[in-house]
Protein backbone atom coordinates (compact mmCIF):
# COMPACT_ATOMS: atom_id res chain seq x y z
CA UNK A 1 0.00 0.00 0.00
CA UNK A 2 1.02 3.79 -0.56
CA UNK A 3 -0.13 5.78 2.03
CA UNK A 4 -0.78 9.55 1.32
CA UNK A 5 -0.39 11.98 4.10
CA UNK A 6 -2.05 15.62 4.19
CA UNK A 7 1.29 16.86 6.00
CA UNK A 8 -0.44 20.44 6.24
CA UNK A 9 -3.65 19.32 7.74
CA UNK A 10 -1.89 16.90 10.20
CA UNK A 11 0.25 19.47 11.86
CA UNK A 12 -2.19 22.12 11.67
CA UNK A 13 -4.41 19.48 13.81
CA UNK A 14 -2.03 18.11 15.88
CA UNK A 15 -1.31 21.58 16.83
CA UNK A 16 -4.78 22.56 18.61
CA UNK A 17 -4.93 19.18 19.42
CA UNK A 18 -2.16 18.67 21.91
CA UNK A 19 -1.49 20.65 24.58
CA UNK A 20 0.86 24.44 24.27
CA UNK A 21 2.52 23.00 27.62
CA UNK A 22 4.44 20.40 25.47
CA UNK A 23 7.80 21.77 25.02
CA UNK A 24 10.96 20.69 24.42
CA UNK A 25 14.02 20.87 26.94
CA UNK A 26 14.57 24.87 26.31
CA UNK A 27 10.73 25.77 26.92
CA UNK A 28 9.66 25.58 22.57
CA UNK A 29 6.66 24.63 21.72
CA UNK A 30 6.79 21.29 20.71
CA UNK A 31 3.26 20.06 20.52
CA UNK A 32 2.39 20.12 16.77
CA UNK A 33 5.95 17.91 16.37
CA UNK A 34 4.68 15.29 19.06
CA UNK A 35 1.03 15.47 18.02
CA UNK A 36 1.88 15.00 14.60
CA UNK A 37 4.61 12.22 15.12
CA UNK A 38 1.85 10.19 16.99
CA UNK A 39 -0.76 10.91 13.77
CA UNK A 40 1.92 9.30 11.96
CA UNK A 41 2.70 6.46 14.00
CA UNK A 42 -1.43 5.33 14.45
CA UNK A 43 -1.78 5.58 10.61
CA UNK A 44 0.90 3.77 9.66
CA UNK A 45 0.03 0.83 12.80
CA UNK A 46 -3.24 0.61 11.47
CA UNK A 47 -2.87 0.47 7.62
CA UNK A 48 1.06 -1.27 7.63
CA UNK A 49 1.78 0.65 4.26
CA UNK A 50 4.93 -0.30 2.12
CA UNK A 51 5.21 2.91 0.42
CA UNK A 52 4.34 6.57 2.81
CA UNK A 53 4.76 9.99 1.05
CA UNK A 54 4.08 13.48 3.12
CA UNK A 55 2.70 15.47 0.82
CA UNK A 56 3.19 19.32 1.39
CA UNK A 57 1.61 22.78 0.23
CA UNK A 58 3.90 24.34 -1.75
CA UNK A 59 1.44 27.42 -2.61
CA UNK A 60 -1.25 26.56 -0.01
CA UNK A 61 -3.49 29.74 -2.13
CA UNK A 62 -2.23 28.95 -5.86
CA UNK A 63 -2.78 31.94 -8.03
CA UNK A 64 -4.96 29.79 -10.93
CA UNK A 65 -7.48 28.97 -8.41
CA UNK A 66 -7.64 32.91 -6.68
CA UNK A 67 -8.08 34.04 -10.33
CA UNK A 68 -11.36 32.03 -10.97
CA UNK A 69 -13.04 32.51 -7.65
CA UNK A 70 -10.96 36.02 -5.74
CA UNK A 71 -12.82 34.74 -2.05
CA UNK A 72 -10.75 31.64 -2.14
CA UNK A 73 -9.34 31.12 0.95
CA UNK A 74 -9.74 35.16 1.53
CA UNK A 75 -9.99 34.64 5.23
CA UNK A 76 -7.07 32.82 5.37
CA UNK A 77 -4.74 35.81 4.23
CA UNK A 78 -2.60 37.72 6.58
CA UNK A 79 -2.43 41.32 4.57
CA UNK A 80 1.49 41.93 4.92
CA UNK A 81 0.81 45.68 5.40
CA UNK A 82 -1.07 44.82 8.73
CA UNK A 83 0.96 42.32 9.54
CA UNK A 84 3.54 45.15 10.33
CA UNK A 85 1.97 46.58 12.95
CA UNK A 86 -0.80 44.19 14.14
CA UNK A 87 -0.95 40.78 13.49
CA UNK A 88 0.56 38.18 15.70
CA UNK A 89 1.65 35.65 13.66
CA UNK A 90 5.36 34.46 12.44
CA UNK A 91 6.16 34.70 8.35
CA UNK A 92 8.86 32.14 8.79
CA UNK A 93 9.14 30.92 5.09
CA UNK A 94 7.98 27.01 6.22
CA UNK A 95 6.35 24.49 3.43
CA UNK A 96 3.13 25.89 4.10
CA UNK A 97 3.71 29.37 3.33
CA UNK A 98 5.06 29.00 0.00
CA UNK A 99 7.95 28.91 -2.45
CA UNK A 100 9.91 31.74 -4.29
CA UNK A 101 7.70 32.24 -7.21
CA UNK A 102 4.27 31.15 -5.75
CA UNK A 103 1.67 33.23 -4.24
CA UNK A 104 2.76 35.71 -1.92
CA UNK A 105 -0.25 36.07 0.08
CA UNK A 106 0.58 35.20 3.59
CA UNK A 107 -1.53 32.80 5.67
CA UNK A 108 -2.22 33.10 9.10
CA UNK A 109 -0.27 30.76 11.23
CA UNK A 110 -0.04 30.65 14.96
CA UNK A 111 3.92 31.76 16.00
CA UNK A 112 3.83 29.05 17.76
CA UNK A 113 3.32 26.93 14.75
CA UNK A 114 5.74 28.15 12.54
CA UNK A 115 8.74 27.32 13.98
CA UNK A 116 8.20 23.65 14.25
CA UNK A 117 7.38 23.02 11.12
CA UNK A 118 11.16 22.59 10.15
CA UNK A 119 11.79 20.22 12.89
CA UNK A 120 9.18 17.53 11.40
CA UNK A 121 10.42 18.07 8.35
CA UNK A 122 14.01 17.44 10.07
CA UNK A 123 12.42 14.81 11.32
CA UNK A 124 11.06 12.48 8.71
CA UNK A 125 13.89 12.91 6.83
CA UNK A 126 16.18 11.42 9.52
CA UNK A 127 13.85 8.60 9.35
CA UNK A 128 13.71 8.24 5.76
CA UNK A 129 10.11 9.24 5.19
CA UNK A 130 9.68 10.39 1.78
CA UNK A 131 7.83 14.04 1.27
CA UNK A 132 6.54 15.68 -1.70
CA UNK A 133 5.64 18.73 -3.27
CA UNK A 134 4.57 20.58 -6.04
CA UNK A 135 5.38 24.60 -6.84
CA UNK A 136 1.99 26.18 -7.73
CA UNK A 137 0.07 23.59 -6.25
CA UNK A 138 -1.77 22.87 -2.91
CA UNK A 139 -0.85 19.26 -1.10
CA UNK A 140 -4.44 18.34 -2.51
CA UNK A 141 -3.21 18.08 -5.98
CA UNK A 142 -0.04 16.44 -4.71
CA UNK A 143 -2.09 13.85 -3.27
CA UNK A 144 -4.50 13.88 -6.29
CA UNK A 145 -1.83 13.29 -9.07
CA UNK A 146 -0.62 10.61 -7.18
CA UNK A 147 -3.31 8.63 -6.86
CA UNK A 148 -4.12 9.32 -10.26
CA UNK A 149 -0.92 8.49 -11.25
CA UNK A 150 -0.41 5.04 -9.30
CA UNK A 151 -0.30 2.14 -10.95
CA UNK A 152 1.02 -0.90 -8.51
CA UNK A 153 -0.29 -0.60 -5.18
CA UNK A 154 -3.29 0.59 -3.65
CA UNK A 155 -3.37 3.75 -2.03
CA UNK A 156 -4.68 5.47 1.57
CA UNK A 157 -5.00 8.99 1.53
CA UNK A 158 -4.78 10.35 5.33
CA UNK A 159 -6.89 13.83 5.96
CA UNK A 160 -8.89 16.24 7.29
CA UNK A 161 -10.28 17.55 4.05
CA UNK A 162 -13.56 16.15 3.13
CA UNK A 163 -12.70 17.17 -0.59
CA UNK A 164 -10.47 14.68 -1.08
CA UNK A 165 -13.16 12.09 -0.98
CA UNK A 166 -12.76 13.27 -4.73
CA UNK A 167 -10.22 10.68 -5.59
CA UNK A 168 -11.52 7.73 -3.69
CA UNK A 169 -12.09 5.06 -7.09
CA UNK A 170 -13.09 0.96 -6.90
CA UNK A 171 -11.03 -0.01 -9.83
CA UNK A 172 -7.33 -1.20 -9.93
CA UNK A 173 -5.12 0.17 -7.84
CA UNK A 174 -8.33 1.16 -5.54
CA UNK A 175 -7.87 4.36 -3.53
CA UNK A 176 -9.49 4.96 -0.07
CA UNK A 177 -9.45 8.21 1.85
CA UNK A 178 -8.52 7.48 5.91
CA UNK A 179 -10.69 10.98 7.38
CA UNK A 180 -9.52 12.27 10.64
CA UNK A 181 -11.43 15.48 10.51
CA UNK A 182 -13.60 14.28 12.96
CA UNK A 183 -10.81 13.21 15.56
CA UNK A 184 -8.21 10.11 15.86
CA UNK A 185 -11.02 8.27 17.76
CA UNK A 186 -13.29 8.66 15.10
CA UNK A 187 -11.35 8.37 12.34
CA UNK A 188 -12.70 5.97 9.34
CA UNK A 189 -11.87 4.65 6.04
CA UNK A 190 -14.18 5.89 3.08
CA UNK A 191 -13.90 3.38 -0.37
CA UNK A 192 -15.73 4.68 -3.02
CA UNK A 193 -18.45 3.43 -2.26
CA UNK A 194 -18.60 4.13 1.07
CA UNK A 195 -18.28 8.19 -0.61
CA UNK A 196 -21.06 7.29 -2.55
CA UNK A 197 -23.04 5.68 0.21
CA UNK A 198 -22.64 8.92 2.63
CA UNK A 199 -22.93 11.92 -0.05
CA UNK A 200 -25.62 10.26 -2.49
CA UNK A 201 -22.97 10.79 -5.91
CA UNK A 202 -19.85 9.15 -6.44
CA UNK A 203 -16.58 10.41 -5.53
CA UNK A 204 -15.54 11.82 -9.12
CA UNK A 205 -18.97 14.18 -8.78
CA UNK A 206 -17.72 15.27 -5.13
CA UNK A 207 -16.06 18.50 -6.65
CA UNK A 208 -19.26 19.49 -8.44
CA UNK A 209 -21.25 18.66 -5.34
CA UNK A 210 -19.13 20.94 -3.11
CA UNK A 211 -19.39 23.22 -5.05
CA UNK A 212 -23.17 24.18 -5.32
CA UNK A 213 -22.95 23.44 -1.44
CA UNK A 214 -20.11 25.59 -1.26
CA UNK A 215 -17.46 25.60 1.58
CA UNK A 216 -16.89 28.22 4.26
CA UNK A 217 -13.80 26.73 5.36
CA UNK A 218 -11.90 27.27 1.48
CA UNK A 219 -14.04 30.77 0.97
CA UNK A 220 -16.66 29.02 -1.77
CA UNK A 221 -19.95 30.67 -1.13
CA UNK A 222 -21.62 27.47 -3.39
CA UNK A 223 -25.31 28.74 -4.44
CA UNK A 224 -27.51 30.17 -1.55
CA UNK A 225 -30.48 28.00 -0.47
CA UNK A 226 -28.46 24.80 -1.91
CA UNK A 227 -27.47 22.33 0.75
CA UNK A 228 -26.22 18.60 0.97
CA UNK A 229 -29.08 17.35 0.16
CA UNK A 230 -30.21 19.26 -2.84
CA UNK A 231 -26.65 19.23 -4.34
CA UNK A 232 -26.55 15.76 -4.30
CA UNK A 233 -29.81 15.20 -6.05
CA UNK A 234 -28.68 17.95 -8.48
CA UNK A 235 -25.94 15.77 -9.23
CA UNK A 236 -27.67 12.56 -9.49
CA UNK A 237 -29.70 14.14 -12.00
CA UNK A 238 -27.71 16.29 -14.02
CA UNK A 239 -24.26 14.43 -13.83
CA UNK A 240 -21.96 17.70 -13.00
CA UNK A 241 -22.25 21.69 -12.48
CA UNK A 242 -21.95 21.76 -16.69
CA UNK A 243 -24.64 19.16 -17.12
CA UNK A 244 -26.96 21.56 -15.00
CA UNK A 245 -26.10 24.75 -16.54
CA UNK A 246 -27.01 23.22 -19.92
CA UNK A 247 -30.08 21.97 -18.32
CA UNK A 248 -31.11 25.28 -16.85
CA UNK A 249 -30.83 27.01 -20.66
CA UNK A 250 -32.98 23.78 -21.73
CA UNK A 251 -37.15 24.81 -21.55
CA UNK A 252 -37.88 21.55 -19.76
CA UNK A 253 -35.71 20.17 -17.33
CA UNK A 254 -37.88 19.56 -14.12
CA UNK A 255 -36.35 22.42 -12.48
CA UNK A 256 -38.43 24.77 -10.28
CA UNK A 257 -38.79 28.33 -10.79
CA UNK A 258 -37.11 29.05 -7.63
CA UNK A 259 -34.49 26.49 -8.11
CA UNK A 260 -34.28 28.26 -11.63
CA UNK A 261 -33.78 31.72 -10.28
CA UNK A 262 -30.86 30.42 -8.01
CA UNK A 263 -28.90 28.68 -10.46
CA UNK A 264 -29.02 31.53 -12.62
CA UNK A 265 -27.94 34.19 -10.05
CA UNK A 266 -24.77 32.22 -9.26
CA UNK A 267 -24.16 31.39 -12.45
CA UNK A 268 -20.88 32.95 -12.72
CA UNK A 269 -19.73 31.74 -10.05
CA UNK A 270 -20.90 28.00 -10.99
CA UNK A 271 -19.23 28.51 -14.44
CA UNK A 272 -15.67 28.07 -12.40
CA UNK A 273 -16.40 26.83 -9.04
CA UNK A 274 -15.66 23.27 -9.96
CA UNK A 275 -12.30 24.01 -11.96
CA UNK A 276 -11.44 25.06 -8.18
CA UNK A 277 -12.42 22.68 -6.27
CA UNK A 278 -11.37 19.83 -8.31
CA UNK A 279 -8.03 18.20 -7.39
CA UNK A 280 -5.21 18.30 -10.05
CA UNK A 281 -3.72 15.06 -11.36
CA UNK A 282 -0.56 15.97 -13.58
CA UNK A 283 0.56 18.77 -10.71
CA UNK A 284 4.79 19.07 -11.83
CA UNK A 285 5.74 16.61 -8.40
CA UNK A 286 9.11 17.32 -6.56
CA UNK A 287 9.80 13.80 -4.26
CA UNK A 288 12.59 13.97 -1.75
CA UNK A 289 14.35 11.59 -1.78
CA UNK A 290 13.58 10.90 -5.53
CA UNK A 291 12.12 7.39 -5.78
CA UNK A 292 8.61 5.29 -5.25
CA UNK A 293 8.80 6.20 -0.88
CA UNK A 294 9.59 3.32 0.20
CA UNK A 295 8.91 3.16 4.06
CA UNK A 296 12.37 1.70 6.07
CA UNK A 297 12.08 -0.21 8.25
CA UNK A 298 14.16 1.92 10.60
CA UNK A 299 15.93 5.39 10.50
CA UNK A 300 18.07 6.31 7.73
CA UNK A 301 20.08 8.67 9.44
CA UNK A 302 19.77 7.58 13.53
CA UNK A 303 22.93 10.14 14.15
CA UNK A 304 20.84 13.45 12.84
CA UNK A 305 17.30 12.15 14.54
CA UNK A 306 19.18 11.03 18.04
CA UNK A 307 20.54 14.28 18.04
CA UNK A 308 16.87 15.66 17.24
CA UNK A 309 15.18 14.01 19.74
CA UNK A 310 17.48 15.01 22.65
CA UNK A 311 17.33 18.52 21.23
CA UNK A 312 13.46 18.94 21.29
CA UNK A 313 12.59 16.61 23.62
CA UNK A 314 10.27 14.09 21.12
CA UNK A 315 11.40 10.43 21.84
CA UNK A 316 8.51 9.30 22.71
CA UNK A 317 6.60 9.56 19.60
CA UNK A 318 9.72 9.48 17.65
CA UNK A 319 9.90 5.48 19.47
CA UNK A 320 6.48 5.17 18.60
CA UNK A 321 6.23 6.09 15.04
CA UNK A 322 10.35 4.07 14.54
CA UNK A 323 7.83 0.89 16.20
CA UNK A 324 4.82 1.45 13.96
CA UNK A 325 7.61 1.79 10.62
CA UNK A 326 9.30 -1.60 11.93
CA UNK A 327 6.11 -3.55 11.97
CA UNK A 328 5.59 -3.09 8.46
Amino acid sequence: MLQLLDLAGIYFRAFFAVPMSTTSPDGRPVNAVRGSLDILAKVISDARPTRVMACLDLDWRPAWRVELIPSYKTHRVLDPQSALSTAPVELADTPHSGTPGASTDIEVVPDELSPQVPILLDVLAALGITTAGAPGFEADDVIGTLAATERTDPVEVVTGDRDLFQVARDTDPAVTVRYIGAGMSKAAVYSAATVAQRYGIPPGSYADFAALRGDPSDGLPGVPGVGDKTAATLISRFGTVEGLLQALDGRSTGLTAGMRAKLAAARDYLLVAPTVVRVSTDAPLMVTPDGPGTLPAEPVDPAALSELVRRHGVGGPTARLVAAMGRG
